[in-house]
């Protein structure tokens, strides 16, 4: 998570993290975090899978794509694409969490420790 950004007085004030914790804002983050990681961990997990067990399983995956090149070869590469593209859209959205847990502190650290 990116470091707050904090004036020179406030960077001498603790954070009570427990008040952070206990803090609405705080649970609407994790909230928010747990509606967008879990949805996108089972698309990956559905997807990562459905390869071997296609393939074991399954011939439609043996049909040819173009010459020599077969659907499952398709598929495979396909998963290279698709890990980059969650990846990309994992590290957005990552800023955006860590720009709210940000706030959140500063928030907290305005408040005097009573978040």
């Amino acid at each position: 998570m990116a470091q707050p950004k904090l004036s020179e007085e406030n960077k001498k004030a603790d954070v009570d993290f427990e008040k952070v914790l206990e803090s609405s804002q705080f649970k609407k983050l994790m909230q928010n975090k747990k509606k967008f990681i879990v949805p996108l961990t089972i698309f990956f997990l559905i997807f990562y899978f459905l390869l071997p067990i296609s393939t074991s399983y399954g011939t439609f995956l043996n049909k040819p794509f173009i010459g020599d090149i077969t659907w499952a070869w398709v598929y495979a590469i396909s998963q290279f694409i698709m890990v980059w593209t969650i990846c990309t859209i994992y590290v957005k959205k990552a800023s955006s969490f860590d720009k709210e847990a940000d706030d959140i502190i500063n928030d907290q650290i305005g408040k005097g420790g009573s978040a």
